[in-house]
């Protein structure tokens, strides 16, 4: 079979249904949350989408609730089946972006809008993968179904209802990574941290807010702080001259006897601090010298700026299987009016403690008058490199590739977890960018039909296991 052939014939079919998906603003939106729209009324209609399409395509298509939808092909009277896991919920589109997140545009072989590689462009490669092996009307010994789920972004909650009440698949994989195979995951602790004490401290000036970040698993790019207080000229000068020394853009609005301090930063994933400027931690790091008595302050600069691998916390941490521990301080909130938070989202490798994690946590943030309001725990995944499923993947890799497909760790969470021996596989190539939760995300046309051909080659021989 020549699939690339078949994808490139249905190409333009591909590009506009995945053109039409991106303008759906699918960002999980509580304020319309129902019954039928667990995630809001944006994700909703995403689902739906995908859902009618598929049974315009002649798949079998099942609605759980709103949480989740699956469509099908192959024997219905098949006891097992494949399953390919992808995700329509994207994370907010912030930061400057060069057009509209939500209105996709072509431009040098690239297709930009938010959720283009993560994960809107690899889902629609496999569902045309598996459209294509539908139409060929290949004999497949197993069903093939791809899910689409609507809360991977924020707890995964769509998977946990879809293993309650589906049965487990033969094997599979989330196409909601990186090429060639990635076959161990670390595991996550998040952590959301509560302040005490939010009476202002009898500092010069006086911190009444502070506000960065949007989610956990994201690198902030925008902080500001309220900042009271006499001689405001002065605090002026020295946030330009430390925004200046850090080339970071920001801005001053003052009133009477207040200044609103704000700077960016630049966001990336939340598994990758170290390739982000966190925008909370910059403004903490010159905050600390202007309130130098606000423990809040305090702990965000001397815990958990420039720390991306946890040292400052001791809690460094690195295996031979995945790497360095790393975290992400993601949501920082702080008012004379309410009580103050902050989140940590910590990517631990499979062979780390978590226990001693957590207690490290707890007893450095006693000085700090902090503790630990929540804990949310995601343990580790690892699938060995003789399971068929890697083989299976690895041969149609290399055949349509010519290259080695080796394999790989990440510390993001995928969907590839909710199955036994599930890995992520794709959409994005080795050497190539990856700009996942970042401005200006985009996929390149060449790379989504070669992903779409890799996908069909896989799921014929993964159907007929």
């Amino acid at each position: 079979m020549n699939w690339k052939e078949k994808v490139i014939k249905n190409q333009s079919l591909l590009l506009d249904d995945l053109s039409k998906l991106l303008t759906i603003k699918s960002v999980k939106d509580s304020s319309s949350k129902t019954a039928l729209a667990p995630m809001g009324e944006n994700i909703k209609e995403a689902l739906e989408f995908m859902l009618q399409l598929a049974e315009k395509d002649g798949f079998r298509t099942k609605n759980i609730d709103g949480y989740v939808g699956y469509a099908e092909i192959g024997p219905e009277n098949a006891s097992q089946y494949i399953a390919v896991l992808c995700h329509i919920d994207v994370v907010p589109a912030t930061g400057n972006w060069e057009s509209d997140p939500f209105k996709p545009v072509l431009k040098d072989g690239k297709l930009f809008a938010r959720g283009a590689i993560d994960d809107k462009g690899p889902t629609m490669a496999a569902y045309y993968a598996i459209k294509i092996l539908k139409e060929s009307r290949l004999q497949l010994k197993h069903r093939v179904r791809i899910i689409f789920g609507t809360d991977e972004e924020s707890g995964m909650s769509c998977m946990k209802k879809y293993v309650k009440v589906e049965p487990p698949a033969l094997t599979g994989f989330a196409p909601d990574a990186m090429f060639p195979i990635i076959h161990a995951e670390k595991g996550q602790i998040n952590i959301l941290l509560r302040y005490k004490d939010t009476i202002a401290s009898k500092d010069k000036y006086q911190l009444q807010s502070f506000y960065s970040g949007k989610k956990g698993n994201m690198v902030p790019d925008h902080a500001e702080a309220l900042i009271g207080g006499n001689n405001l000229k002065e605090l002026t000068d020295r946030f330009t001259e430390y925004c200046q020394q850090e080339n970071i853009a920001f801005s001053i609005n003052r009133t009477s006897n207040s200044l609103l301090l704000k700077l960016k930063g630049k966001s990336a994933h939340g598994m990758e601090p170290d390739n982000g400027i966190n925008a909370g931690t910059k403004l903490a790091s010159f905050l600390v010298n202007v309130v130098p008595k606000n423990k809040f302050i305090q702990f965000i600069s001397e815990r958990i700026a420039e720390n991306p691998f946890g040292e400052k916390l001791g809690i460094d941490f690195s295996d031979e299987i995945t790497g360095r521990l790393t975290v992400n301080a993601g949501i920082f909130r702080y008012s004379t009016k309410d009580e103050a938070q902050l989140s940590l989202n910590i990517r631990c490798p499979v062979e780390t403690p978590y226990l001693r994690t957590i207690e490290r946590i707890a007893e450095i943030i006693k000085n700090y008058n902090l503790e630990i309001e929540e804990v949310r725990e995601k343990k580790p995944h690892f699938v060995g490199k003789d399971e068929p499923v890697i083989k299976i993947l690895q041969e149609a890799y290399e055949i349509e590739t010519g290259e080695k497909a080796n394999l790989l760790t990440t510390g993001g969470a995928t969907y590839a977890r909710f199955i036994e021996n599930g890995v992520a596989y794709g959409a994005v190539f080795p050497g190539k960018k990856n700009t996942a939760h970042q401005i200006n995300e985009y996929i390149e046309i060449s790379d989504l039909i070669k992903a779409t051909v890799i996908y069909a080659r896989a799921i014929h021989q993964l159907a007929n296991i």
